[in-house]
């Protein structure tokens, strides 16, 4: 066994800063062990969780480090594996790793990080990283030489050797409490981040025996209602929503969008709770991936639209051309430099789809009678209201999962949706306008005519023979008096009827042309296109009129 001793090669204080103040999340720091991994040609990375003891392991079985390649360039910071042009690995695989500082990643998770890898054919190589430690040597301000790594023991590994050909493996003891709060959830986020691991076929990663697959995400999938797939892009979790939504086509909707130069998806949920991860802070979001990596979390910060559809998003938009010979990656490998020209012309881009799948998210959310975005100018206050009304009424009618006829009944209660907004509105309209009416002619006393008493009386007379035949003796109306029995035209009359009613102005006027549609509407009648448009007219003569009536000037 090599118990060479190794040092850093960078100031011990500017480790400090680089590394263990600089990554915030545990997506982040996992994602440099695994790209590690990647880059190093695994095909298979397995993580171990040990809760009892507060640690947890990586292991990959890539080709694995020489002590000279441990000491000149993993320990060396700033090595990158790009240098003299280098863009992939021996097997092609295109280069995560950039900057060479993101192995300080993993000083920031944990009290004790050990490193141990082999190559093919030879003894493991490798150190300890103690925190404390590496405090002290801070504080008393050694310099890299006068703080070597401590020595690894084997026993800290045990099984976890066995077998094992080549590769690296890096224990961390003392977890910090927010990376262990994500142990449940450890498997979706690896789903949801580490894209490579679930698009390429040789590589792929375990979490204590099981491998990662679309299906740690079924429970997002299962509350996913519209999907729109970005360019021509091969994903299983793309393959697994799409069969859900055949198999309840009237619940759901596809679309197509396209975005220069990138492929991914977008996906909305029913409700915005649906996206957070529970029992942690993360929430899914619409994130950017450059060569199957995670770039940039929920990039809806940068382009915000101020439209209530994007809490209800989620999505990955996969752009490999921001991977070339410019470095636009921040130092904490958390984002994109903000400032860069091409990653700014992206976003814009990005953002016109974005207003796109916004308006088809309103329209498909009406379609299947559910809130859409009120502030969508694309519908009036009121026929937001109405559709809204028809979708909570219409939903009380929907037939049950397994039905025979629930296809064709969905398709009913959606043919019915336009002419019920339009119906419930007219209503609407019609119940304010004649109530204001009738509250305007008792507050002014104003005296019924014989016209209005006769027709009163014919439609009490109605009323009585309507409850006799249906035997009902309790009371319908809340205060019986003549006025709740005349409609507008006979309540027209007693306030706002003109001597010339071919040539003036006056509410009775609009009130005569308005009854017979009235009449089919409130007989819950379909009405013709020409009948629609004469009443929206009408409607508006009156509502207009009325408010003069009331007092406005």
């Amino acid at each position: 066994m090599d118990k060479k001793q190794f040092t850093f090669e960078i100031s011990l204080s500017v480790l400090n800063h680089l590394g263990r103040s600089l990554y915030r999340s545990f997506a982040t720091v996992l994602g440099e062990a695994i790209s590690n991994s990647w880059d190093a040609d695994a095909k298979k990375v397995e993580i171990f969780l040990n809760r009892d003891k507060n640690s947890f392991l990586i292991k990959d079985d890539g080709i694995g480090m020489t002590a000279e390649n441990f000491q000149n360039r993993f320990l060396k910071i700033g090595y990158s594996k790009r240098k003299d042009g280098r863009k992939t690995s021996a097997t092609g695989r295109p280069f995560i790793g950039r900057k060479g500082i993101g192995k300080l990643a993993l000083l920031s998770c944990a009290d004790k990080i050990t490193v141990i890898s082999k190559i093919r054919g030879k003894d493991y190589i490798g150190g300890v990283i103690d925190n404390s430690e590496l405090d002290h040597a801070i504080t008393e301000d050694l310099t890299p030489r006068e703080y070597p790594l401590g020595q690894w023991k084997s026993t800290t590994f045990g099984k976890y050797t066995r077998g094992h050909k080549h590769g690296t493996i890096i224990h961390f003891e003392g977890i910090k409490k927010g990376i262990r709060s994500s142990f449940p959830l450890l498997a979706k986020i690896i789903a949801l981040y580490f894209r490579f691991s679930l698009l390429d076929p040789t590589f792929h990663i375990f979490l204590d025996g099981e491998k990662i697959s679309y299906k740690h995400l079924k429970d997002l999938a299962q509350q996913t209602q519209f999907l729109w797939v970005i360019g021509d892009h091969d994903d299983p979790y793309v393959d697994e929503l799409e069969g859900l939504f055949s198999d309840n086509p009237d619940e759901h909707e596809i679309g197509q969008r396209k975005i220069p130069g990138c492929t991914g998806f977008i996906a909305s949920v029913e409700k915005p709770r649906n996206l957070k991860i529970m029992t942690t802070d993360e929430r899914v979001g619409i994130d950017l991936f450059v060569n199957g990596r995670l770039r940039e979390r929920d990039i809806l910060k940068h382009i915000p639209t101020e439209r209530i559809a994007e809490s209800y998003l989620y999505g990955q938009i996969h752009f490999n051309g921001l991977d070339d010979e410019v470095d636009r990656f921040t130092s904490s490998r958390e984002g994109v430099v903000a400032e860069d020209p091409k990653y700014a012309k992206f976003l814009k881009t990005f953002r016109q789809t974005l207003l796109k799948v916004v308006e088809d998210w309103d329209k498909w959310r009406i379609k299947h009678r559910d809130e859409g975005d009120p502030e969508n100018p694309r519908l009036s206050k009121k026929e937001r209201a109405s559709l809204g009304l028809y979708g909570a009424v219409s939903d009380e009618y929907g037939l049950s999962k397994g039905a025979k006829n629930k296809g064709q009944v969905a398709g009913w209660v959606e043919e019915l949706a336009d002419d019920a907004a339009f119906n419930f509105a007219s209503y609407a309209d019609c119940f304010v306008s004649e109530n204001l009416v009738r509250k305007y002619i008792k507050e002014k006393k104003v005296p019924f005519s014989p016209e209005a008493k006769t027709e009163a009386e014919q439609w009490k007379q109605r009323e009585k023979e309507s409850k006799g035949r249906g035997n009902i003796s309790i009371p319908i109306r809340r205060s019986p008096t003549d006025l709740t029995y005349l409609s507008m035209d006979g309540l027209a009359n007693l306030i706002d009827k003109p001597k010339d009613l071919t040539k003036e102005a006056g509410l009775a006027r609009d009130a005569k042309e308005y009854k017979p549609i009235r009449d089919a509407v409130a007989h819950t009648a379909l009405l013709t296109e020409a009948a629609k448009n004469k009443l929206t007219t009408v409607r508006e003569n009156i509502k207009a009129r009325v408010k003069t009536i009331l007092g406005e000037p």
